[in-house]
């Protein structure tokens, strides 16, 4: 057959018969081939016909050759056993609720801002940026010095407290304990472990997490020191060790690190981290690189003790950025961590919150105000020593009025974020206001939880958050699932203070409004 259409594509050739052919049109030629087979074998009508049916079906033969062979190898795949892997999305079920915290007042929150580019790595949205309630004006800033004098004594007198260094985190048994005493919800350690689980499945091969990867990873190394888990943990250690190598890895000579947002919320909050990294391990090359980072907060700090985007000197105040400022220095501090103007900047940090605080109760974002970011203030006081302050003993009161946890109707328009905050702010205070917050909000986080169980054997249930909001401006799931953990690991995180006899009661009488009354916490 080969010779043969070889000697007929030549005789072809010689004649000018093949390239006739080929202009032919289509219909024509198969309607030559179709006269040619039918014609008496041997002759030349019927030769040429089989030559142009061989040369009409080769490029068909070109297309389905390999098609044929790929279905082949698909068929002999599925025939060989693999291991696989599925999961079930599935909510928590639903259970009895308990009370609603139903507010006195109704919190407006205007819509967030977005962030500006920078010359750096930036995003669409950058983490924890929250718009400006209505305000009053400022009122006048006290001289620093007398401020330092004022409170530096206060900064051991936390309720905020960290032995050892850090809390019971570390210890199962100090973990149970600490649940047990502050009340915590049977099913609230399974929420957390599903959630480290899948923070554990998101993180990035270089030890990061998305999208903003300095703030998401220090958010997500918090999640697990939180619950007490190092470098050598059996679980999670990898994890942890990875986590911590990328920021140490990833920051500049300056102090800064790569790959921020616009408004550089990610400094404060990678700081914080390394600085708890830093307390749990104690590897100098943590402590160099978490000292680094702190020496960009503290010198960042403006002269009325607060903080503006990417720790720039402004006369601007923001008390969403303040809060992440705030608790990079608590972390420095009781991490034993060092530089030389530590101490002034927290004093300092206590003005910058009272700058913002409303009359009647309440922290704004720039300027006095009322709104999801009291929590940010109230807590920030809390950690600086200056919880017993009018301003934010007012806070708190104002927060037993307004902060609600209802997953079904957030509170505000980053209800995730203002939780994380308001629930740290709960659980310092202690007394009436604890027992009135922790209830609702355990129960509803752990219901919001998102669950996907295994159907592969050996393997274990996962969970994450999405925030409730509509305008919950963040990373999304990752920091949804960090802010959420955070909250559930309260109980542990860090031991409270005992309260003394008789301060459940002033509590009482300061929401109501009867007096007030200065709370001494001792430690």
């Amino acid at each position: 057959m080969s010779t043969e259409y070889e000697a007929l594509r030549e005789l072809m050739a010689r004649h000018g018969l093949l390239s006739l052919f080929t202009k032919r049109s289509l219909r024509e030629r198969i309607h030559r081939v179709r006269a040619g087979l039918k014609a008496e074998k041997g002759s030349g009508e019927y030769k040429y016909a089989r030559l142009q049916l061989v040369r009409l079906s080769a490029p068909l033969s070109a297309v389905m050759v390999p098609l044929l062979a790929v279905l082949l190898l698909t068929l002999l795949a599925r025939a060989i056993p693999e291991h696989s892997s599925s999961m079930i999305v599935e909510m928590i079920p639903e259970e009895p609720a308990p009370e609603p915290l139903d507010p006195n007042v109704e919190v407006e929150i205007d819509p967030l801002e977005t962030p500006t580019p920078t010359d750096v790595e930036t995003l669409p949205d950058t983490p924890m940026t929250v718009d400006e309630p209505n305000v009053l004006d400022t009122p006048a800033v006290e001289p620093v010095a007398d401020i330092v004098e004022r409170f530096t004594v206060d900064l051991t007198r936390s309720p905020v407290y960290f032995p050892g260094p850090f809390g019971p985190r570390g210890d199962p048994g100090g973990r149970d304990e600490a649940m047990e005493t502050f009340d915590a919800p049977g099913n609230t350690e399974d929420a957390v472990i599903r959630a480290l689980r899948w923070l554990q499945a998101e993180q990035l091969p270089d030890g990061s997490w998305a999208k903003t990867k300095p703030a998401m990873t220090g958010l997500a190394l918090l999640a697990f020191l939180g619950h007490g888990e190092k470098p050598e943990s059996e679980a999670y250690g990898e994890t942890v060790l990875k986590a911590i190598q990328w920021l140490v890895n990833n920051q500049e000579s300056s102090g800064l690190f790569r790959g921020r947002d616009g408004h550089n919320y990610s400094h404060p909050i990678a700081t914080y981290a390394l600085c708890e990294a830093f307390a749990l391990t104690q590897v100098p090359m943590v402590r160099e690189a978490a000292e680094k980072a702190l020496a960009v907060v503290v010198e960042g700090q403006h002269s009325s003790g607060g903080w503006d985007y990417n720790c720039k000197q402004s006369t601007r105040d923001d008390t969403s950025y303040m809060g992440w400022c705030v608790q990079a220095l608590k972390a420095a501090k009781m991490g034993g961590l060092e530089h030389p103007g530590l101490d002034a900047a927290m004093a300092r940090a206590v003005k910058g919150m009272q700058k913002n605080a409303h009359p009647q109760g309440g922290f704004g974002y720039t300027r006095p105000g009322q709104g999801g970011l009291t929590g940010v203030g109230v807590l920030c006081m809390q950690m600086l020593g200056a919880g017993h302050e009018p301003e934010a003993r007012r806070g708190l009161a104002n927060l037993l009025q307004t902060a609600t946890f209802d997953w079904q109707k957030p509170w505000g328009g980053s209800p995730m974020y203002y939780w994380y905050y308001a629930t740290q702010a709960h659980f310092f205070a202690g007394g009436s206001a604890w027992e009135k917050w922790n209830p609702g909000f355990a129960h509803q986080l752990v219901r919001g939880q998102t669950v996907l169980r295994s159907q592969a054997e050996g393997e274990k249930n996962m969970g994450y958050w999405d925030s409730p909001g509509q305008k919950e401006h963040s990373d999304g799931r990752v920091q949804d699932t960090c802010l959420a953990t955070l909250q559930l690991e309260v109980y542990y995180r860090y031991l409270r203070t005992q309260q003394r006899p008789g301060e459940r009661e002033e509590e009482n009488d300061l929401a109501t409004g009867q007096k007030e009354v200065k709370v001494q916490i001792v430690i």
